[in-house]
């Protein structure tokens, strides 16, 4: 099928030198001077805290329950992409998912995350003992939140619909800016400059999201490396483990989405499910099982007083509102690759896939690693803490795994599913950046590998000028969220339009 754009299969120009220009800019200022850019970033980020926060809580629980209406409804079985039955089997098209978001929460989160909201309480909850057995529900559960439906919901589920629909059966080519299809109709392609806006903060949120743990890659599997290994742990080994990183998304992104990417996810779930279940039996299993099934029946009863929070700011700028600003940030990217994977599945299977599989997967997967934090921490005060508060989070999973029998072989794997997860993560968003440059399912081999090595690149010039650029870069995904929340936006009203009119298409409800 010929698509608006065949006629020019060239690249993006404006989009490519505006984004890649901003990133390159982002080096050159926090070379001469990081503490200012830093600064600006931080003073972006309160502001963006404090006047969409709000918006973005109701932006993510609109997205979820709006979803869930579909799913339930005779409208989940409108079939989407112009398939009659999908093109990927469950577990390669789940795995694909998965291995996106938990990437980035797997990493960096599972251990950390937990075992924070144990020692300090949530403001919500903040009536219970801090480092009791009652803390330990309510520590799960804001990281349930954190990484579970409304996380999942805001990255690829009413927006898939709008950018399945525009691309699989109008034709248009899979953008950010086709999610503002339905309003300014093919317009936004024609020398828009809303569309070309779209495009741009897109790319450079997604590169923001992506580079910042691939550069806190470096700095956890570099702790690791030297506290297993004894290799040193300096600026050269944690550049190299970027590099090695690098090369497998580029091999993984140049050889698409059928070959390497699927192959990478599902060799990456495989062994994430072993470490899981390997963690499961020896570590302490009926804590874990207690804590996964407490902390989610007290997350389902607190469920919106939690999504809705709204009293110290301070505390929602540092968690809540900063991973709503991260995964929007990812959304339109994350969209554009779900959309890619999911032709011939129906809105429902779409919705429970997404916003509910992936969701309880990575519940489960945070209180098996950090559930088993909590444990040891109540067991030996400070035998998990300790490490975290001294040498940040590349030393909690350590601490986690030396209590652990066979403890050290954990811990390899665990480095190398690291190294992986965050490589799946720098391959689907290298392939997305490519789609949305040049407008085509499957781009240039060379704009795939390029967006690849360019995220290794930014990650270890970051590297060499200091850990704080890193955490800068990360924290301008926030800064980044505000245009593109706003992006989102109509996708809250406009997949239920389309969902209805496919419906009658499809013969699912009668016309009139």
């Amino acid at each position: 099928m010929e698509t608006p754009t065949d006629k020019k299969n060239g690249l993006d120009w404006i989009a490519f030198s505006v984004s890649g220009g901003l990133l390159v800019l982002f080096i050159i200022a926090s070379l001469f001077n990081d503490k200012l850019v830093g600064q600006w970033i931080n003073d972006s980020f309160s502001f963006a805290v404090k006047y969409f926060g709000a918006y973005w809580e109701l932006l993510l629980l609109a997205t979820f329950v709006i979803g869930l209406v579909l799913a339930c409804t005779r409208y989940g079985r409108v079939r989407l992409g112009n398939m009659d039955k999908p093109e990927n089997g469950n577990y390669r098209w789940i795995a694909m998912i998965m291995c996106t978001l938990l990437a980035s929460g797997g990493v960096f989160w599972a251990a950390a995350g937990p075992m924070y909201h144990y020692l300090t309480t949530p403001p919500l909850f903040s009536g219970v003992e801090k480092g009791s057995m009652g803390a330990a529900f309510p520590a799960m559960a804001q990281s349930f939140l954190h990484w579970g439906f409304l996380a999942w919901a805001i990255l690829g589920t009413l927006t898939t619909i709008v950018l399945m629909y525009a691309h699989y059966h109008k034709g248009y080519p899979l953008k950010p800016r086709t999610l503002l299809y339905p309003i300014f109709g093919s317009s936004i392609y024609k020398k828009s400059f809303i569309g070309s806006l779209a495009d741009i903060v897109s790319i450079v949120s997604v590169a923001a999201g992506t580079i910042g743990p691939i550069g806190f890659l470096g700095l956890q599997v570099g702790y690791g490396l030297h506290a297993i290994f004894g290799i040193p742990d300096t600026f050269v080994t944690q550049s190299l483990v970027i590099i090695l990183l690098a090369v497998i998304a580029s091999i993984s992104a140049a050889t698409g989405v059928d070959r390497g990417i699927q192959w990478l996810s599902r060799m990456n779930v495989g062994l994430a499910v072993i470490l899981m279940v390997a963690m499961l039996i020896l570590g302490p299993t009926l804590f874990i099982i207690d804590l996964f099934l407490g902390s989610g029946g007290f997350y389902i009863e607190n469920f919106l007083s939690m999504s809705l929070y709204r009293v110290d700011q301070s505390w929602l700028g540092s968690w809540t509102i900063f991973f709503w600003g991260w995964f929007i940030g990812y959304g339109p990217m994350m969209a554009i690759f779900i959309s890619r994977i999911s032709r011939g599945r129906t809105i429902r299977e779409l919705i429970i896939a997404v916003s509910i599989i992936a969701a309880i997967v990575s519940n489960f997967w945070f209180t098996v690693v950090g559930g088993s934090g909590i444990f040891y921490e109540m067991q030996n005060p400070g035998s998990v803490s300790s490490a975290l508060q001294e040498n940040g989070m590349p030393a909690a999973v350590n601490a986690i795994m030396s209590q652990i029998p066979l403890g050290i072989a954990l811990s390899i794997g665990f480095l190398l599913c690291t190294i992986i997860f965050v490589a799946t993560t720098a391959d689907s968003m290298s392939y997305t950046v490519a789609v949305t440059l040049s407008g085509k399912d499957e781009p240039n081999r060379f704009y795939r590998v390029f967006w690849a090595l360019m995220f290794g690149f930014v990650a270890v010039s970051l590297l060499a000028i200091g850990e704080g650029s890193i955490g800068a870069l990360q924290n301008f995904i926030v800064v980044t969220a505000v245009p593109v929340s706003l992006l989102l936006l109509p996708s809250l009203w406009d997949a239920p339009k389309i969902a209805m009119k496919m419906a009658k298409e499809q013969n699912i409800v009668e016309k009139k």
